[in-house]
């Protein structure tokens, strides 16, 4: 259970994940001590699952973002399993969720280009053999980047 300390040391966090424990205390009002134990014990309980800086895609030459479902023909445990492993060394898929409704699978992805994009879709994913069709939908503008978790 997250008490409300917890709760705001974890938005605190997710602001800015290199605040020191002395600046964390003072906007919590405890000890430097004391707030370095509770954001340790977080860490210790998996509450906090890690940290990583974001990197702006387009200052790193990826200007082609994009949503691909993945409709699956095939569904069994190890269709799914390759499928999985395909997604895990596969660069350029950045994120990968397993869904409900009409689509299988989707999957973010980061290009440089759009010749990249049909690369990675006609070279990579079409050819998997439990692969039925992909449908791609490139993204125009990012409204909201993503955020920390509303706690």
């Amino acid at each position: 259970m997250l008490d409300k300390t917890d709760s705001f040391l974890l938005r605190l966090l997710q602001q800015d994940a290199n605040q020191t424990a002395e600046t964390l205390g003072q906007k919590l009002g405890l000890s430097p001590s004391q707030a370095g134990r509770r954001r340790q014990r977080l860490e210790a309980e998996g509450l906090i699952a890690g940290y990583g800086a974001r990197v702006d895609p387009e200052a790193v030459g990826l200007g082609v973002q994009a949503m691909i479902q993945v409709h699956m023909a095939a569904h069994a445990p190890d269709a799914a399993q390759s499928f999985a492993r395909l997604v895990e060394r596969t660069g350029e898929i950045t994120s990968a969720w397993v869904m409900t409704g009409d689509a299988d699978y989707l999957l973010r992805i980061y290009c440089r280009d759009l010749a990249a994009l049909n690369r990675l879709v006609q070279e990579v994913l079409l050819p998997h053999p439990s692969v039925a069709r992909v449908q791609s939908q490139i993204v125009m503008d990012q409204l909201k980047p993503d955020g920390p978790l509303p706690l």
